[in-house]
């Protein structure tokens, strides 16, 4: 099973670490120049990425380690705490930016230094932009919710930067200085959904959630490869933690079957499945296909059967 090594996870979260000082620097820098709440906010965005950027280089740290006596499935869950932090930093950000834009609407405010200060923003924004692809893209390849989470926290901040960039021109452009609190409300709710998704995504995870619909097809069709009329399979569950993923399936057999040969055909089927879905961990159950017993077991939560008693009264 493949893993990414924690230095080469470590080393994206570290960039987006740089990127959030650079653009918090930059902003701030845009935000005196122009007196623009809509910059201000941003530069208060920019700080929430620096702290998700931190809990993000934690969590991908801890979840890279391998398994141990009291963690035997591995730490990948880590990973989850990060992205859900992510998503109500989000929320949080767009609340401040309401907040703050919304004095404004009542205490308009004239704009000073549009133009060098919108050049100091977009600066910032691209900065913000090429880091969350780069996160987005290999958050996607490697299985790193933590690390495609502050990739997209990352994208927010650029929609919150252009829309603040627009309310800005129209300032310039119109002389109504409400307009500039009026575009960073509309980019404020427009965040709040990656927010709650997020921490949706981040809650099922810890739910031991399933895996997604294409990874199952995928698994499906590799024991279908291996069904046949003396050979089935059931109980197929999966669940995900973080970039690794759990399968548990029960093979039904020919009882007459040797342990060898049982045994031969379950490591083929784990080699087929391990090549299938990355990051993945294999537990297979064989069972005779000719004993009734071996069919009450397909529920997710089998209840213990009843004692059977001996001929001696004892149960057993």
């Amino acid at each position: 099973m493949t893993r990414s090594a924690p230095s080469s996870l470590a080393r994206f979260a570290w960039l987006s670490i740089g990127a959030a000082i650079a653009t918090i620097a930059l902003k701030t820098l845009a935000w005196r120049m122009t007196g623009s709440v809509g910059l201000l906010s941003d530069a208060l965005e920019s700080i929430v990425n620096l702290a998700a950027a931190v809990m993000t280089l934690v969590m991908v740290t801890i979840a890279a380690r391998p398994p141990d006596e009291d963690h035997a499935y591995g730490h990948g869950k880590a990973e989850y705490f990060a992205s859900g932090l992510e998503g109500a930093l989000i929320l949080v950000a767009a609340g401040g930016i309401i907040w703050t834009a919304a004095d404004r609407l009542v205490h308009p405010r004239a704009l000073e230094r549009l133009g060098l200060g919108l050049a100091v923003s977009v600066g910032a924004s691209l900065v913000n932009l090429a880091v969350a692809r780069v996160l987005i893209r290999t958050g996607k390849g490697r299985h790193s919710i933590a690390l495609e989470a502050d990739g997209h926290h990352l994208m927010t901040d650029v929609w919150t930067s252009a829309g603040v960039l627009v309310g800005i021109g129209a300032v310039g452009i119109t002389g109504w200085t409400r307009l500039d609190p009026l575009v960073a409300i509309a980019v404020a709710l427009n965040i709040v959904w990656t927010g709650v998704t997020l921490v949706r995504r981040s809650a099922l995870g810890l739910l031991d959630t399933g895996l997604a619909a294409a990874e199952r097809r995928a698994l499906e069709e590799v024991l279908a490869r291996h069904a046949a009329e003396h050979v089935q399979f059931h109980a197929l569950r999966t669940r995900q933690a973080g970039s690794r993923r759990f399968v548990s399936v029960h093979v039904l057999v020919p009882g007459a079957w040797t342990v060898q040969r049982g045994h031969a055909l379950l490591e083929e089927i784990e080699r087929d499945l391990r090549a299938a879905i990355p990051n993945l961990t294999v537990t297979t159950h064989l069972e005779p296909i000719e004993d009734s017993v071996s069919f009450e077991d397909q529920e997710l939560d089998r209840s213990a059967p009843p004692a059977i008693q001996d001929p001696a009264g004892q149960g057993r």
